[in-house]
C-alpha cells in the first residue's frame, strides 16, 4: 500500500462526509478563504526584502519568520485548531501493514489540506526574494528548502500531538503534563518582556547574527537555503537541507512510536483500588458521585452534574480544554499588563492601569466559558442516553453549567485574586473578580445557545486534538462568535468598572457576581427551551459519520 493510496483515501472520506452535510461544505470553504489570506499576506511578507533588494532584511524575515511558522505548527494544534483525523490510525489497527508505511502514508495525507497549502504559499515569497537577489539557482534551492520546511512542519505537528494525546491518555501522568504545559507558558511571559526590550533598543547587527544562528536550526535551515546560495555560500545549501531532512526523519521515527498506541487505544487504567477501602456514602450509587459533589441530592440533576464532574477530568479532550485555559488564563493577564514596559522601566503603576487589566479579565472570563461551546459534541452518540430519557433541556443545561463550573471557577478565582497582587495592586481585587465572574457568567449563556444551535460531531479517535476535516475551522468559528457575543453582553460591567474608578473597587465583586450569575441563569433558561426542540437534530449533528 503505497503512500498516494492515503491521498485517495482521505480525498474520498473528505467528499463523502460533504455529501448532504452543507453545513461542512460551507465551513470548508470558510477554512480555505482564511488559509488563503494567511497564505497570500505571508507571501507579500516574505517576499518584499527581496523585492527591495536587502539581503540582510531577507534573511531577518526567512530566518525568523520560517522559525515562528514552525513552532505554529508545533503548538497551536495543542492550544486551539486541533489536527485533521480526516484518516484514523485506529482504523488501519486490523490491517497488515508496516509501522513505516502507515506513517509515510498518514504523513502524505497529511500534506494534502488547507494549512498546508496555506503554509507552501505562505513561504513561496522566500522563492520570488531569492530568486530576485540570486537568479534562478538561487530561486530553485529555495524552492526545495519551502517543500522540506512544509515537510518538517507537518511532522512536527503530528508527532507532538500524538505523543501529548498519549501522554493525557495515562491519568498517572498528567499532572507532569500540567507541570510541563504551565513550565511553557510560564516563559511566554519573559520572552515578551524580551521581546519588547529588544524592539525599544534594536541592534541590528547583532539581530543578524542571530538570524544566521537560527539559519543554521531546524526551524530556520530550510527558508534560508536560497538566500545562501544568493549570498555567494552555495555550499550551506547542501548542509541546511541535510540538517532538515534529519529532522523530519526523527520526527516520523518519533511520531511511529506513538502511532501504535493510538491504533489499539492504549490507556492506563490508574492505580488499582485499596483492598479494605471503605465504600462511598450511600452505597453504589454514592460511589457514582465524585467526592466534589457528594453534597448534591440523588436525583437526576445530581446524577447528571456527576456524570459531567467525571467526564470533564477523565475524558481527554475534555481535560485538554481545561488544561489548555489554566495555562493561558494564568499567564495571559500577566502578560498583557506588563507589555507596556512600566514594570521593565521600573515606574509605577498609573491610575488608568485598570483599563488594559479590566480588557484582559474580560477576555480571560469569556475564554473560560468558550470550552462549552461545543459541550454535546464530546457525548457525541452517548447523547441519545439523555434523549431516549427525556432530560428536560433547562435541567441538562443547569447540570453542565454547574459540573463544568467546578473545574473553571476555581481557576478564575486564582486567577482573580493572584493578578492583582503579582502586580502590586491588592485593592483591585474587587474589580477584577467582578469583571471576570460576569465575563464568565455571560460566556456561559451565550455558549449554551451555541452548543445548542451550532454543535458539531468530532472525530471518533483517541487523539484529544484531532478534528475532522472543517472541525477545526468549525471550531474557531463558533469559538470566536461565542466569545463576541459574550464579550458584548459583559461589556456594561467592564465599562463601569473603569469609568467609576474607586468606588467599583468596592462594589465590583458583588454587582458582578450578581451579574454573571443572572446571565448563566437566564441564558440556561432560554436555551433549554431551543433544546427540547432540538434534541434529535442536535443527536444528528453531534453523531459521527462512520
Amino acid at each position: 500500500m503505497r503512500a498516494w493510496h492515503f491521498v485517495r483515501l482521505k480525498l474520498r472520506v473528505l467528499g463523502n462526509n460533504f455529501r448532504g452535510q452543507a453545513w461542512r461544505v460551507v465551513l470548508f470553504v470558510l477554512g480555505l478563504v482564511f488559509g488563503l489570506g494567511f497564505g497570500i499576506a505571508g507571501f507579500l511578507l516574505s517576499a518584499a526584502p527581496g523585492m527591495t533588494g536587502s539581503q540582510r532584511f531577507a534573511v531577518l524575515v526567512a530566518a525568523f519568520g520560517g522559525g515562528l511558522l514552525a513552532l505554529g505548527w508545533l503548538f497551536l494544534p495543542l492550544v486551539f485548531f486541533g489536527v485533521d483525523e480526516t484518516i484514523d490510525p485506529a482504523r488501519f489497527a486490523l490491517l497488515p501493514l508496516r509501522r513505516r508505511t502507515l506513517v509515510g502514508g498518514m504523513f502524505a495525507a497529511a500534506l494534502v489540506g488547507t494549512p498546508a497549502l496555506a503554509t507552501l504559499l505562505a513561504t513561496g515569497g522566500v522563492v520570488l526574494s531569492a530568486g530576485a537577489l540570486g537568479g534562478w539557482p538561487a530561486a530553485v534551492t529555495a524552492f526545495v528548502g519551502v517543500l522540506a520546511g512544509m515537510s518538517l512542519c507537518v511532522a512536527a505537528s503530528r508527532a507532538v500531538t500524538s505523543a501529548f494525546a498519549n501522554m493525557l491518555r495515562s491519568r498517572r501522568v498528567r499532572d507532569l503534563a500540567i507541570v510541563l504545559l504551565a513550565l511553557f507558558a510560564a516563559l511566554l511571559g519573559p520572552l515578551q518582556l524580551a521581546a519588547v526590550n529588544a524592539a525599544t533598543h534594536t541592534d541590528w547587527g547583532r539581530l543578524t547574527g542571530v538570524a544566521e544562528v537560527v539559519g543554521w536550526t531546524p526551524l530556520g535551515a530550510p527558508y534560508t537555503m536560497g538566500l545562501d546560495v544568493a549570498a555567494g555560500r552555495a555550499w550551506a545549501a547542501p548542509a541546511k537541507l541535510l540538517i532538515t531532512l534529519a529532522a523530519v526523519a526523527l520526527l516520523l521515527w518519533w511520531w511511529s512510536r506513538s502511532i501504535e498506541a493510538a491504533m489499539v487505544g492504549a490507556t492506563s487504567g490508574g492505580a488499582a483500588p485499596a483492598r479494605g477501602r471503605s465504600a462511598a456514602p450511600g452505597g453504589a450509587v454514592g460511589q457514582l458521585f465524585p467526592s466534589a459533589v457528594r453534597w448534591l441530592h440523588r436525583d437526576r440533576f445530581g446524577a447528571l452534574v456527576a456524570r459531567d464532574a467525571r467526564y470533564w477530568w477523565r475524558d481527554m479532550r475534555r481535560r485538554a480544554g481545561l488544561i489548555t485555559f489554566a495555562v493561558v488564563g494564568l499567564f495571559l493577564p500577566v502578560m498583557v499588563n506588563l507589555g507596556s514596559g512600566d514594570l521593565i522601566e521600573g515606574r509605577a503603576i498609573t491610575a488608568a492601569a485598570p483599563v488594559p487589566l479590566s480588557l484582559s479579565m474580560l477576555f480571560v472570563g469569556v475564554l473560560g466559558a468558550t470550552t462549552v461551546a461545543n459541550q454535546f459534541g464530546y457525548d457525541g452518540s452517548a447523547y441519545a442516553a439523555n434523549v431516549v430519557a427525556g432530560v428536560p433541556g433547562r435541567l441538562e443545561l443547569r447540570a453542565r453549567a454547574l459540573a463544568f463550573s467546578l473545574y473553571i471557577v476555581p481557576v478564575l478565582t486564582v486567577i482573580a485574586i493572584g493578578v492583582p497582587l503579582f502586580l502590586g495592586r491588592p485593592a483591585w481585587i474587587g474589580l477584577v473578580a467582578g469583571v471576570i465572574f460576569a465575563a464568565y457568567g455571560s460566556g456561559l449563556a451565550v455558549n449554551q445557545y451555541v452548543s445548542v444551535l451550532g454543535g458539531y460531531a468530532l472525530p471518533e479517535t483517541t487523539n484529544p486534538f484531532a478534528m475532522n476535516t472543517g472541525g477545526g475551522a468549525a471550531k474557531s468559528l463558533f469559538g470566536l462568535l461565542g466569545m463576541i457575543a459574550a464579550a458584548a453582553v459583559a461589556t456594561p460591567v467592564t465599562v463601569a468598572g473603569i469609568l467609576l474608578g474607586g468606588a467599583w473597587l468596592w462594589v465590583g465583586f458583588p454587582v458582578g457576581l450578581a451579574y454573571g450569575l443572572a446571565a448563566a441563569a437566564l441564558g440556561t433558561y432560554l436555551a433549554g427551551d431551543v433544546l427540547d426542540r432540538r434534541q434529535p437534530e442536535l443527536l444528528q449533528a453531534v453523531t459521527p459519520r462512520r
